[in-house]
């Protein structure tokens, strides 16, 4: 143990070394230690999947050994999202998920719904494999814990919704929390309900199911009153994520509520678009304003800029706005100054842009 604690020290100091970099330049160490094993770099954060398990018809849990490169630039809240990137066919494609383990591990648990027409959905669902490796970026997120945990809590999901509140209450659990704790998930069906026996099993959690498609769930129909009344009347704190609908409701009914949904907004585009000029400067492209999203009138000229969540979240999407003004149909926010970061999947031109894609 000691003699492979010494040999991974060695190597970092080794592989972080300016002069092993001049030599193995232009293409860096990563393009060469990745030979040997593709977790193996110094740049790159990237993980190996350990386990796979398809335990619901509709979604595939997978076990990944984060490397070292993404450990020592990200500690993962519960409750927060990765950027996972997968190689199809030849194209890397980046999609956000929130892992469901618990805090302070060495993997990472991703369950993933199996979307009909979802590109990465789809691959994971039927190829993942063991050995398999993903690239692994970017841990963020506030839909977290407060440090100061509240005594009664309520977690309420829907479909994949399940994993970020999964790690929560998984995270409560490791750290002995002492107050009371309820969980509704809302599915189709029972047998697409993820974590259905390990949430059974778990004493001291008052769970409730609700089946839309079935009518075996503890709860009928969609959440109001009766199933806030059900779970845990005036909860302290209620963390919900799901489809829009389902988060909508649970704002309505509860106080101090925190929330996530993983389906796009519905964003405002403007009515008339403002007919300037978008320019692509590193592809020689030029279009004209169509009130567009800059990535959807990008992919519309031909161009594949990276993207993953397409709704302002995971930031994979971020481009440098050399000159021009942008909106951010999110948050409201206008850009004007050159050189500025800008997420394009949600940000439209106000005038003449100039973009580095």
């Amino acid at each position: 143990m000691f003699t492979q604690a010494l040999t991974q020290t060695l190597s970092k100091r080794v592989l972080g070394s300016p002069l092993v970099d001049l030599l193995t330049g232009p293409h860096g160490v990563d393009r060469y230690t990745e030979l040997v094993a593709p977790t193996w770099t110094a740049g790159d954060g990237r993980a190996k999947v350990v386990d796979v398990r398809r335990t619901t018809p509709r979604s595939v849990t997978l076990t990944l050994v984060p490397n070292d490169a993404f450990r020592s630039r990200h500690s993962v809240r519960a409750g927060q999202h990765v950027n996972l990137t997968v190689d199809i066919d030849g194209r890397r494609h980046t999609r956000c998920y929130s892992p469901a383990n618990a805090e302070g591990g060495t993997h990472l648990e991703l369950t993933i719904g199996h979307h009909d027409g979802g590109l990465v959905s789809s691959h994971l669902y039927e190829r993942a494999r063991r050995g398999m490796v993903v690239g692994l970026a970017g841990a963020g997120g506030d839909f977290v814990l407060p440090a100061a945990r509240p005594r009664r809590i309520l977690f309420v999901s829907g479909g994949s919704g399940i994993t970020p509140v999964m790690a929560m209450l998984r995270t409560l659990i490791a750290e002995r929390h002492r107050g009371e704790v309820a969980f509704v998930h809302y599915a189709r069906t029972p047998a697409e309900a993820c974590y259905r026996d390990e949430l059974a099993a778990m004493s001291g959690v008052r769970v409730l199911h609700g089946f839309t498609r079935s009518g075996a769930g503890d709860l009928t129909g969609r959440f109001g009153p009766e199933h806030l009344a059900a779970a845990m009347p005036a909860p302290d704190a209620v963390f919900a994520c799901g489809p829009t609908a389902l988060v909508d409701a649970v704002r309505e009914h509860c106080d101090n509520v925190y929330t996530e949904s993983f389906v796009p907004r519905a964003l405002e585009v403007p009515v008339n678009p403002s007919g300037g000029r978008i320019t692509f400067a590193d592809s020689g492209i030029d279009v004209v304003d169509d009130g567009r999203s800059l990535l959807e009138q990008a992919e519309s000229a031909g161009l594949t800029p990276q993207n993953g969540c397409r709704m302002g979240i995971c930031h994979t999407c971020t481009r440098r706005k050399a000159c021009g003004t942008v909106r951010n149909l999110v948050t409201g926010a206008v850009s004007t100054a050159p050189d500025e970061d800008v997420q394009i999947c949600v940000s439209v031109p106000v005038g003449d842009v100039d973009l580095s894609l």
